[in-house]
């Protein structure tokens, strides 16, 4: 397994090399790219895309067979227990189909090992979240806070922080207190859809009604509560990252474009002790990306380097996360954020509900279920990430 991940990290890096050479060449003869080496460079891009969506795949695919062969190898034939815990989920959906459960709430469940060794199996709450966070960021590069209730929830932020002195022996010490400029307050927004199951979709045994309903509701969910924790407006949805995030760099050049300096002087706005904070990193949208491959600096090296190992692709040393929630590159948009992500709270009010209803589709004789989850965010920082705004036409 090892050997063919390093062979595709290999053919993705040859494949990054081609698009180098592509540009490179039509910069030495200053010239745009032709017909043909458009078409050649999207190709490159395509497949850097797809071998880096395929080397992550087979990471976890490696991953989760080395924890499968650890967890064998500690409990022998003890396997039971975990089977048994594996099934319960679905156990759950299929009782709300039958009519025999009309709701559940699923928490939260920590991964930790029980009293036989066996490792707790992945719940239908962390299917879905796991789901959600394949189709946005917001929920892997935020901080998120789990609380049972949806009361407001206030989080100050910090305008000074106490300062040291030199003391004379003898000499009273002053005192120092951090200051605060203002409060943030986190409710609870609720976040609804419906799906529809036939009968004998439900009472066919063989059907992964789990991992289907999962997928469903992480998609579903994920989608929409990555978009208005990223550009949400702060007005009966959560305040997005986007819109709390400080103004630093916008551009001077007519049009939807950035250059390579913009993107530096975004990274160099953010003060240097937040800057060397953990979890600093860029976010924008594919096409925005699709720009970025193409940028280099005055030295002419190019300022994206691709992720050779684990982990996300960088800008200027900085990891890179794909949001489609972001805006285009295109006139007066905000497309491009920097700073440190993890500043931006997300706040999460008990578990994913999920209700059963025999009435709403009886015609059609469909089970329909109905999941809710609460979520609000915001950012108390404003100063921990800034935006770049492209100049209007």
């Amino acid at each position: 397994m090892n050997e063919y991940i390093n062979r595709q990290v290999e053919q993705r890096q040859r494949a990054w090399d081609a698009a180098k050479a592509l540009l490179d060449t039509a910069a030495a003869e200053k010239r745009d790219l032709t017909a043909e080496e458009e078409a050649s460079y999207t190709k490159i891009n395509k497949e850097l895309d797809e071998r880096a969506a395929r080397i992550e795949a087979l990471k976890a695919d490696a991953e989760r067979e080395a924890k499968i062969e650890m967890a064998t190898r500690e409990i022998a034939s003890q396997v039971r227990p975990v089977e048994r815990a594996a099934s319960t989920d679905a156990e759950v959906l299929r009782s709300m189909a039958r009519g025999e459960t009309r709701s559940f709430t699923f928490e939260t469940r920590d991964v930790v090992k029980t009293s036989t060794g066996a490792p707790v199996p992945t719940s239908f709450y962390d299917q879905v979240i796991l789901q959600a966070r394949l189709v946005g960021p917001m929920l892997d590069t935020s901080t998120v806070l789990r609380t049972a209730g949806g009361e407001n929830l206030q989080i100050p932020a910090q305008a000074g922080f106490s300062t040291a002195a030199i003391t004379g022996e003898g000499t009273a010490i002053s005192e120092s207190d951090p200051t605060f400029s203002s409060f943030i307050t986190l409710g609870a927004y609720k976040y609804s859809f419906l799906v529809q199951l036939s009968r004998e979709l439900i009472e066919d045994s063989g059907v992964d009604i789990l991992g289907f309903l999962a997928t469903q509701t992480g998609n579903a969910l994920g989608y929409k509560v990555n978009n208005d924790l990223t550009v949400g407006t702060g007005s009966s949805q959560p305040n997005g990252i986007v819109t709390a995030a400080a103004s630093a760099v916008t551009g001077t050049t007519s049009g939807p474009t950035f250059s390579a300096d913009n993107l530096i002087d975004l990274a160099y706005s953010l003060d240097g002790a937040a800057r060397r904070l953990p979890g600093v990193g860029w976010m924008m949208n594919t096409a925005s990306l699709g720009v970025v491959r193409k940028l280099k600096d005055n030295s002419g090296r190019y300022i994206f380097e691709p992720a050779l190992a684990d982990g996300n692709d960088r800008v200027l040393s900085y990891p890179v996360y794909e949001n489609p929630a972001m805006a285009s590159n295109a006139s007066a948009t905000k497309s491009v954020i920097f700073g440190h992500l993890p500043s931006y709270y997300v706040r999460m009010a008990g578990g994913l509900r999920f209700d059963r209803s025999d009435d709403y589709a009886f015609n059609a004789d469909l089970v329909t279920f109905r999941a809710t989850m609460r979520v609000d965010g915001n950012l108390p920082q404003t100063s921990h990430v800034k935006f770049y705004k492209n100049a209007n036409s």
